[in-house]
């Protein structure tokens, strides 16, 4: 039988930082979330100046931009265990019954409609000119070395040269962010990047969809 690929072979994410994701072929990302634009609502030039823009805004772009929407059952559970801690607290007969009830209404309702969120996403990417593998090999080499205060100076170093290599890199990819904003703007598409807690609750949903349906989030520590 063969042996099970571990996830984190199939997730191309190697960590997320300062609300940056980094892949594991040292490409960046940045994930922002779009408000909606009721398009169909809009008189008929409107709808046309909004397709023209949005033409002159892509064909602007001199790099790739992924857009993607998520959609979700309505999780409805923190709210109805505010109701819940409430109707704890309640003292009048009359209001406990009324909230109970409200509690099993809407329950059952939004269980019955099927009712169903939608997001929606853009993705700007940055890779860097290039990959530096010379740092690469050079961290390989010193896990061979032995433990010396040398050895450890220079790993010090090799942190702040990432940590560097980073923020530069997080400033060009912020650059390109503004672009995509500012050209979004103009048709009334306001975009806000997400930090790094809900980067982890955005892929925590896409690969458990059904236990975040749930309310089941795990702790992200500050």
């Amino acid at each position: 039988m063969a042996k099970p690929i571990p996830a984190q072979k199939l997730v191309e994410i190697k960590e997320i930082r300062e609300g940056v994701l980094t892949l594991k072929d040292g490409s960046l990302r940045v994930v922002m979330i779009a408000s909606s634009l009721n398009f169909a609502l809009k008189s008929q030039e409107e709808q046309d100046a909004i397709i023209l823009q949005y033409q002159y805004y892509l064909n602007s772009l001199d790099f790739s931009v992924e857009m993607f929407a998520q959609s979700r059952q309505l999780n409805i559970e923190p709210y109805l265990e505010t109701l819940r801690d409430r109707l704890g607290r309640e003292y009048n007969e009359l209001m406990k019954i009324q909230t109970s009830e409200y509690i099993e209404f809407i329950k059952s309702f939004v269980e019955s409609a099927h009712i169903m969120t939608h997001s929606f996403y853009v993705v700007v990417p940055f890779t860097p000119v290039r990959i530096l593998e010379k740092e690469t090999v050079r961290r390989g080499i010193l896990s061979f070395l032995p433990d010396m205060p040398g050895r450890q100076k220079k790993e010090s170093e090799e942190r702040d040269i990432q940590q560097a290599q980073f923020e530069e890199y997080k400033l060009q990819l912020y650059q390109r962010v503004e672009v995509v904003r500012q050209g979004l703007a103009r048709i009334n598409v306001r975009l806000v990047p997400l930090n790094t807690e809900e980067l982890i609750e955005l892929f925590y949903g896409l690969y458990n969809p059904g236990e975040l349906e749930k309310g089941k989030m795990p702790g992200v520590a500050a």
